[in-house]
């Protein structure tokens, strides 16, 4: 066995390990405070309301933990077992070297691949969700989505594809650096395109209707320089009834976008507080920062890439030969990426956490100093969709891009 595929297979045990580890010490807080609703937390949920946000949590940390060590299991059997090269090889015979034939080949073996994870999908939406009450999609709504997802991704990525290959043959020496900039252009244009284009496939966007809302929104806009022409509410209630606030893309393109479930959830001064608090992110430019963030991430993953297309030992590690160039490269980054960025995700859910406190802090500002608004918001929020209370701190240090409910009160509160 190649040593590189050594490694490789003792960073996949090491990091299932991690993440199991995590979510026995996850597991292991949320049942050492099962017993009654904590003290801080008696405003949030009441008893019943609490023991089933622990049912849920512990029902999906359980699943959570099969589905991970199905998915490492996957991986080590893609890598050792010689699928990729005969999938490569008998795709290839079938459809051909050309350019545009090799970029079906690889986007058929990724297609392939995603396959196994299908059932956890399912059971986790018509099993877990809707035992909690949670589900509102149909198999129908589900099949559409993935069905438009199939369409949406073969109409952008496709192409994506078939220009990285083509400037991998074009340009050998320097394909890694013109790749990274082709994909971040990319993904520019998908910010422009997906509320304009993308977002109405999946879902009805409709004007947020005339009335006290609507005015204080808009004048919430106003005041804090982020204005818009309109405010969107979204049919999230079509498929769960979880809820949520955003704004997306950018310029004129862009769109604030209210849930339906969230506009029923909430008051108006809270949804108010909420929107505030998306605009924050606006105004102190962290869409910007993590899409620097992502860029330069990018660049080091794609100088990587033109590092070992270059080396024999890679592809020959897993059963591929050098000569056949950069589509089993590619799909060979694809799988191993997860293996090595896992141990960033602290680095990244740790600047998004700092982000989401900072957005928080400005939307007290702009409440008139006044924590309240928002921190029932999340109170009410939290209680809606049975969030974890207390979370382990190692595993929300790994897994949570928002602070847990009680730092974000504190720190409103401070």
């Amino acid at each position: 066995m190649e040593t590189f595929l050594i490694v490789v297979l003792a960073l996949i045990a090491l990091k299932l390990g991690v993440e199991l580890w995590l979510d026995v010490l996850n597991r292991g807080e949320v049942k050492r405070h099962a017993g009654e609703v904590p003290e801080a937390f008696r405003e949030v949920m009441d008893a019943e309301t609490y023991k089933k946000s622990v049912s849920y949590t512990l029902t999906n940390n359980g699943f959570g933990m099969i589905n991970t060590v199905w998915d490492a299991l996957l991986l080590v059997v893609y890598l050792v077992s010689g699928l990729l090269p005969w999938l490569y090889e008998g795709l290839t015979g079938l459809l051909g070297t050309g350019l545009w034939a090799q970029a079906l080949v690889l986007f058929i073996i990724l297609i392939a691949l995603s396959l196994p994870g299908i059932p956890f999908e399912l059971y986790s939406t018509f099993k877990i969700e809707a035992r909690y009450g949670f589900n509102n999609t149909t198999f129908k709504l589900w099949l559409s989505d993935k069905v438009k997802g199939l369409v949406v991704g073969s109409i952008l990525g496709y192409p994506l594809l078939a220009l990285l290959l083509w400037l991998f043959s074009a340009l050998p020496q320097t394909w890694w650096l013109w790749g990274f900039i082709a994909l971040f252009a990319f993904q520019l244009l998908i910010l422009l395109l997906y509320p304009r284009l993308i977002l109405p496939l999946f879902n009805k966007l409709s004007p947020l209707p005339d009335g006290d809302l609507r005015d204080r929104l808009l004048a919430l806009g106003e005041r804090t320089g982020f204005s818009a022409q309109t405010i969107h509410v979204m049919d999230g209630s079509k498929r769960s009834t979880h809820s949520n606030a955003f704004f997306t893309g950018f310029g004129k393109f862009r769109r604030i976008v209210l849930y339906d479930t969230l506009v029923e959830q909430l008051q108006p001064v809270e949804l108010e507080s909420v929107l505030a608090h998306e605009i924050g992110h606006y105004k102190m430019g962290h869409v910007p920062k993590m899409l620097a963030m992502s860029a330069i991430m990018s660049l080091i993953a794609f100088g990587v890439l033109g590092w070992v297309t270059g080396q024999a030992w890679f592809f020959e590690s897993f059963g591929f030969s050098p000569e056949q160039g950069m589509v089993p490269a590619l799909l060979l980054f694809m799988l191993l990426s997860g293996v090595f960025s896992f141990w960033l995700s602290p680095l990244m859910s740790g600047l998004s956490r700092k982000h989401e406190f900072e957005a928080d802090a400005f939307a007290r500002k702009v409440m008139g100093d006044d924590p309240q608004p928002l921190v029932n918001s999340l109170h009410k929020l939290s209680e809606k969709n049975l969030s974890n209370l207390t979370p382990h701190p190692l595993y929300s240090a790994f897994h949570y891009s928002h602070p847990t409910l009680h730092e974000r009160e504190s720190a409103l509160k401070a």
